[in-house]
This record gives structure tokens, C-alpha cells and sequence, in this order.
């Protein structure tokens, strides 16, 4: 069924008219699905991965393999979610045709991420024999598009110290962490 605004009623977080496609800095936070620490553990201020945050992180850093338009600037895996920043150092060259919602612009932000989540999930699930699909990610990301070099070094700085002030963020839920011998047990 073609997309109907009178029927469908899904809201975007994209900002409305912004070209995706185009050259600059993108602060990216992508969380797993119902904040589930699946990632690994904080201890002492750092990251401990387990072999799904292994995953995450290997898949984050072949994006520019799949995308060479993408440069890698910091980020990090965090028990439930990941941040980072995303370099669009060329911009694609697009149609102007109208496109119907919901269709993704090759080599677009969301696109970008979307082929990210989809191939951490495909990993995750054949690890965990999971059968069919079954999602890691809570739907969407969140993303801030970086306007000048002060702002920039304010999120770097903030990803660089995330896993110092684990204790105090509102998405530690609980503590409740796995680890590889857990693995085969996690519900997504």
C-alpha cells in the first residue's frame, strides 16, 4: 500500500527538508531495544565488551568499507547504546525525482545506519540462534548535525567521558549486564 498521509500517521525525528546527503559532522546515538545492557560492562570508568559490543564495535568501524563517503570520527560502545560521529566528507549525488516516504537515499545518514543496525542484528541473531528476525535496536536514532568546531569538541568530549559517568546516566537501567556465557539466553 502506497504511503497515505490520511491513513499512515508515523512521525519523523529527520530534521523536515534537511539534505542528509550532505558534507559535515553527525552525532549519532543509537540505542539497543528497551535499553537492554547487552554490550558489556563498565568497570572502572571503561568499557568492557563482550563478543555482541565486539561485534557492535567491528561493524561501526567497516562502515567507511561499505560507505566511502563516511569518515569515522570518535565513538563508543556503551552497555545499551552507541555513540558516535559520522563524517559525510563527500556529498552523493542524488535525484531530485520526489520519492515516497519512507525510501531511503543511497548513502544517506539513515541509510548509513540503518545497513549498520540491520548487519549487527543479522550477526547478533545468528550468534544467539535466534530464528528470524529479531530486532537489537529500538526504532530510529538520534542524530545532531554539528554547526561549528566549539560544538563539535563539546560532543567529543562528552562520548570520550560516557563511560566515566556510566553510574549517573538515566539509561543505566538497573545494571543488568550479560556476559558471554549469557549470551544464548538473551531475549531480544
Amino acid at each position: 500500500m502506497p504511503y497515505n498521509p490520511q491513513i499512515h500517521h508515523r512521525r519523523s525525528i529527520r530534521l523536515k527538508n534537511y539534505d542528509y546527503t550532505q558534507e559535515g559532522a553527525y552525532f549519532i546515538t543509537i540505542c539497543t531495544k528497551n535499553k537492554q545492557c547487552i554490550f558489556g560492562d563498565i568497570k572502572q570508568g571503561e568499557m568492557q565488551l563482550n563478543l555482541l559490543g565486539t561485534f557492535a564495535r567491528d561493524y561501526w568501524q567497516e562502515i567507511p568499507q561499505h560507505f566511502p563517503h563516511i569518515k569515522l570520527d570518535v565513538f563508543v560502545i556503551m552497555p545499551n547504546h552507541i555513540h558516535g560521529i559520522l563524517w559525510i566528507v563527500e556529498k552523493i549525488k542524488t535525484t531530485n525525482q520526489q520519492r515516497n516516504f519512507g525510501e531511503m537515499i543511497s548513502g544517506s545518514i539513515p541509510c548509513v545506519i540503518r545497513s549498520y543496525k540491520s548487519a549487527v542484528t543479522k550477526k547478533i541473531n545468528q550468534i544467539c540462534n535466534q530464528k528470524g528476525i529479531s530486532s537489537v535496536w529500538q526504532k530510529n536514532f538520534y542524530e545532531h548535525i554539528h554547526q561549528n568546531q566549539k560544538s563539535l569538541e563539546t560532543i567529543r568530549n562528552y562520548i570520550f567521558n560516557n563511560p566515566l559517568n556510566w553510574e549517573n546516566d538515566p539509561d543505566n537501567l538497573g545494571h543488568i549486564y550479560y556476559d558471554d556465557t549469557l549470551l544464548l539466553n538473551v531475549p531480544f
